[in-house]
């Protein structure tokens, strides 16, 4: 996996320098605060670990994973749970960190199904924003980067559970190019 795929959109010193700037905003906007950190599996996992070495504050982690995607490029709609938070969110702030918003169709239903919990406040931190394709009413306190519609890999994001690891963010032009 030595190749790019497509064009680099996002360098692995541009998501750190943007991961060491948001890191600062919630130090200062949570300071003195108890922050739980939740991040959405599989896809943050590269973009939480980034931000949460630039939260200078004690946090708790934990992780929810669900999806509308499957194997397919579209999502379905139709939001799964697959891993529920083990932390105890009552009464305490709560970060959700997210890869991509897209539809907004997951993210959605994990904010919902953790603001039910009396969290005293829910924000989103995601790494790309991808408005122009926003169904669900969803929007991100802390935003790394705004995108165009394009299909994104690297840095945690996917095509069928592949090239997560890409040490930047590219995209995918011709996914039938690349399928199996």
């Amino acid at each position: 996996m030595g190749e790019t795929i497509g064009k680099i959109l996002f360098s692995e010193e541009q998501l750190r320098n943007r991961a060491k700037e948001l890191g600062k905003q919630i130090t200062e906007d949570y300071a003195g605060q108890e922050l739980v950190v939740v991040g959405t599996l599989k896809g943050s996992c590269i973009w939480m670990a980034d931000l949460l070495k630039e939260i200078e504050m004690p946090v708790t982690i934990d992780f929810i994973q669900a999806s509308s995607y499957g194997a397919g490029t579209v999502s379905s709609g139709l939001v799964s749970f697959k891993k529920d938070i083990e932390a105890n969110i009552y009464n305490k702030h709560v970060l959700i960190v997210e890869d991509i918003v897209d539809t907004g169709n997951t993210l959605s239903a994990i904010y919902e199904n953790l603001k039910d919990r009396n969290a005293a406040s829910v924000e989103i931190c995601s790494m790309l924003d991808k408005p122009s394709r926003r169904v669900a009413d969803v929007q991100a306190k802390y935003i790394g980067f705004e995108i165009d519609n394009l299909f994104v890999i690297g840095y945690g994001l996917d095509y069928n559970q592949k090239y997560r690891n890409l040490p930047y963010i590219s995209y995918i032009e011709n996914v039938e190019e690349i399928q199996d």
